[in-house]
């Protein structure tokens, strides 16, 4: 792969990326969609990058997966939902990460949530790796993974690293980071986590916050450092602590700010 930009590059860019469609894909700010892709990385100016901040809404695309065409609001519906992006096909910690989460789609799916992963690559090259990833992982890959050859859904995302925008591929494009969003049946982004391409992601806690995230907006509580389900939880602070009790029966107050209480599983 390329690890620098030759003098010949910027017209190859220019051809290599194109605005973002108005009719794909959605987003707030009509500007910010119609900057030529190369523009993006190579020079970055900070009102370009996307504000994509807990609470706002997720971006909204079409594009194809290995299971077919889709409106990715329209996917979500209501349910919660799951984008996790990683660099490319038959790379190493990509096939571990797609084999542990293909294990753990019944757990995914008693949390209501659907999982929908995207690489860097065209949709002959996602079905051979699924292959591989089943085979490798002893799993059967249910859930639909995107095909982002040109990175149009990692830019809109910016599932892009800052010190990645010169390690471009033969395309001249930058490859994409380990995103994962998190996201509501209010199509809401809820959570986000960034990991670098060395660094393979945890099932175990994408499992623990979405608990968490789950578990506050039902029972209007939050959750301690390492918590899993069934351990006790911190009442808010705007909650008094005799509405508290009213509520959850037993609270414990260790300060008049930091008080537990138990809601079970």
């Amino acid at each position: 792969m390329a690890a620098y930009i030759s003098r010949a590059a910027p017209r190859a860019l220019n051809t290599a990326f194109r605005p973002i469609a108005r009719s794909t894909f959605h987003h707030a700010n009509p500007q910010r969609a119609a900057t030529p892709m190369f523009r993006r990385f190579l020079a970055t100016p900070a009102e370009e990058q996307p504000r994509l901040r807990l609470g706002s809404t997720a971006p909204n695309f079409k594009a194809k997966t290995t299971q077919g065409d889709i409106d990715f609001h329209e996917f979500i519906g209501d349910s919660w939902a799951i984008l996790f992006s990683h660099p490319a096909d038959f790379t190493p910690v990509c096939t571990t990460e797609l084999g542990a989460f293909a294990k753990l789609k019944g757990e995914f799916e008693k949390r209501g949530v659907k999982m929908i992963g995207l690489s860097a690559n065209d949709l002959n090259s996602h079905d051979r790796w699924i292959s591989d990833i089943n085979e490798i992982s002893n799993t059967n890959l249910q859930f639909p993974i995107i095909a982002d050859a040109d990175r149009k859904i990692a830019y809109l995302y910016d599932m892009v690293d800052q010190q990645d925008l010169t390690n471009i591929d033969e395309k001249g494009i930058a490859f994409t980071i380990r995103a994962v969003y998190i996201i509501d049946p209010q199509k809401k982004i809820r959570l986000t986590m960034l990991y670098p391409a060395s660094t393979g992601r945890n099932t175990a806690e994408v499992l623990r916050v979405i608990d968490s995230l789950q578990t506050g907006d039902k029972k209007g509580v939050t959750t301690p450092i390492n918590w899993n389900v069934g351990e006790d939880v911190i009442v808010p602070p705007p909650v008094s602590t005799e509405d508290a009790k009213k509520k959850f029966g037993h609270v414990r107050e260790v300060k008049p700010y930091l008080r537990f209480t138990n809601v079970g599983k």
